[in-house]
This record gives C-alpha cells, sequence and structure tokens, in this order.
C-alpha cells in the first residue's frame, strides 16, 4: 500500500510517498482503509526534527487522526466492527497510509450524516479545546482569548467559548479575512499576532482565560493579558518553546494569583475523551458545530500539505485523501 514517510527531517520536500506492506491488525487492534487523514501541526513539528529527542525517527510515518471503514480486526476484537464507518486515532503517527492500524480503544462509530473529511477535522481538535476549556475553568460570563485561532484546534475554542456563554471571545490571527471568518463562528473582537486592536475596535482590558495554541518567545506578554486570578492553558506549541524564564512574568504580578497550565489530553481517561467526542459528533451532525477544511489534498500531496501549513496559509484543517 502507500504511504508517506519522513526520508530525512527539515523541510516538507524531505516527505516521500513509499511502499509499505499491507498492515495485518495486532490483537486489539483493527486495520482501516482511510476515506481521511487530518494534517495536524504536530505532524510538521515531527516533520522539522523539532521532536527527534522524543523518539521520533526518519522513515516515520506521520499523521494520527483518520477516518474510514474497518477491513479488518485483531485478536479480542468484536468482528461486528468490520465494515463500520469510524475515527479513529492511530496515536503520534501511522496514518498518513491507504491502511491504517488503530486501536480498538481509540475508535468512534460516525453518525450517518458526518462525512469522514469532517471527522478528522473535529476529533482531535474538538476534543483539546473542549478539555482545555475545562482545564482553564471556564464559566460563562467569562472573557476569553484564544491565541492562534485560524488552526483547527483555535476554530474548536473559539466555537466552544461562544457556545458555553462567554462574555466576549477574542482572537489573535494574522488577517483581516481571517478575522471576519471567526467572527462568523463567535470571535466578538479580533486582534493581531500580537494581540494588540486594531481600530476603534474597543478590546476587553483583560481576560480570564487565554488558550494559547502557540507557545514560542511572545507567550510571557500575553500572561500580562490576565485579570486577576487569570488562568493561561497552553494547548499546542507550533510557534516552539517559551522563554525559559517566562514564569518570572508571573512572579512578578504575584498580587494578581495567576494560573499557568500545559494540557494534553494524553492525561483524559479515554473513556471521557470518548464521550466528548461522541456528543461533538452529535453536535456536528445537527449542525451546531461547523467543521473549518482549508483544503482536500491527495495523499500524495501531503509535502504540499506541509508547505501550505509552514507558510501559515491554512484556516481550518488540511485533510488528505488516499
Amino acid at each position: 500500500m502507500k504511504a508517506v514517510s519522513i526520508r530525512e527531517f527539515g523541510r516538507p520536500e524531505g516527505l516521500a510517498v513509499v511502499e509499505v506492506p499491507d498492515p495485518v491488525p495486532a490483537a486489539g487492534q483493527v486495520v482501516i482503509a482511510t476515506e481521511a487523514i487530518g494534517v495536524g501541526g504536530v505532524d510538521t513539528l515531527i516533520r522539522r526534527g523539532v521532536l527527534a529527542a522524543y523518539g521520533f525517527q526518519e522513515g516515520h510515518i506521520p499523521g494520527g487522526e483518520v477516518a474510514g471503514t474497518v477491513t479488518a480486526v485483531g485478536d479480542g476484537v468484536d468482528v461486528s466492527w468490520i465494515g463500520q464507518r469510524v475515527w479513529g486515532f492511530t496515536g503520534t503517527g501511522g496514518g498518513y497510509v491507504e491502511q491504517a492500524v488503530a486501536p480498538v480503544t481509540e475508535l468512534l462509530p460516525l453518525p450517518a450524516n458526518l462525512s469522514a473529511t469532517d471527522a478528522v477535522t473535529l476529533g482531535s481538535a474538538g476534543v483539546v479545546a473542549h478539555f482545555g476549556l475545562v482545564r482553564a475553568r471556564f464559566v460563562p460570563g467569562e472573557t476569553v482569548l484564544v491565541r492562534g485561532a485560524a488552526g483547527s484546534l483555535g476554530i474548536m475554542a473559539v466555537q466552544f467559548a461562544a457556545r458555553g456563554g462567554a462574555g466576549a471571545v477574542a482572537v489573535t490571527t494574522s488577517s483581516a479575512d481571517r478575522g471576519e471568518r471567526l467572527r462568523k463562528l463567535g470571535a466578538t473582537h479580533v486582534l493581531d499576532r500580537s494581540g494588540s486592536g486594531s481600530g476603534s475596535e474597543v478590546t476587553p482590558a483583560g481576560y480570564d482565560v487565554v488558550i494559547d495554541v502557540v507557545a514560542g518567545e511572545h507567550l510571557p506578554s500575553f500572561l500580562d493579558r490576565l485579570n486577576p486570578n487569570g488562568r493561561m492553558v497552553v494547548v499546542g506549541i507550533v510557534g516552539g518553546p517559551p522563554p525559559a524564564d517566562f514564569g518570572t512574568r508571573m512572579t512578578a504580578a504575584f498580587q494578581k494569583s495567576l494560573s499557568f497550565s500545559t494540557f494534553s489530553t494524553d492525561t483524559v481517561p479515554a473513556a471521557d475523551r470518548a464521550t466528548a467526542r461522541a456528543e461533538l459528533f452529535a453536535a456536528a451532525a445537527r449542525g451546531e458545530i461547523e467543521a473549518v477544511v482549508h483544503e482536500l489534498l491527495s495523499l500524495e500531496q501531503a509535502a504540499l500539505a506541509h508547505r501550505k501549513m509552514d507558510a501559515g496559509e491554512v484556516f481550518g484543517r488540511i485533510v488528505l485523501t488516499p
């Protein structure tokens, strides 16, 4: 079968289409004939070699989120899964393939009227956004800032904050056009990447919650925007790690009682993730949540997808189709 692997760390051109053996599921696993494959920010970090210290090596097949039809099951897996349309999580890799292997514990049947494309746009990003707001102890009426809101994760955080009754939902993004699209999804204030407003728009003086997808060198300046008892939750590091001394910003504002947290869904029990994802898929099927797909590309165009991600051209999610 066809797969895309990282031939060489660095530029998107280091991705190569290769032939690999058809997979055979081990105990507790299934094989999914993929219809849609999500391209995530972590895929680009792995491809660049940024996460090599965590054991990723050249030859790695990126991708963690797929949707399609179960074609085979391993020992201990109910054969009734065969023929079902599912969303599946393959882990930190193994998704850029025509046939993906996933643990049965990381499968979810798709509603009949939810496309595979929408499923991989919502499945991971929506769960991270949902539990990120839970981690931030967000309650209705509070002001929320979503930093780096144009990606699939940020878009979901905007929609959840708005649906959750936020008093204001501010976003940072790179252009007025993206800002207007985010307003249609629930944003009330549009800021530039530095967190500044434009024109005569009056922006909140501070925020109770900051959901940060970016991190990077400018993270400390967003701690300054927190209200007393404000909470920042970092759910992504697409801009790289923050400065090593960023905590001095918090101690300098000691009397504001600020909180900072990183968040990974690895710390959420699988059953809770499945419940939240099922509710998300049902809401999307009812038209209550929008899946924002930037573009559909073929599996062979994975390098192009990564070039677009690196260039910051993507609003929503790029989806690969075998």
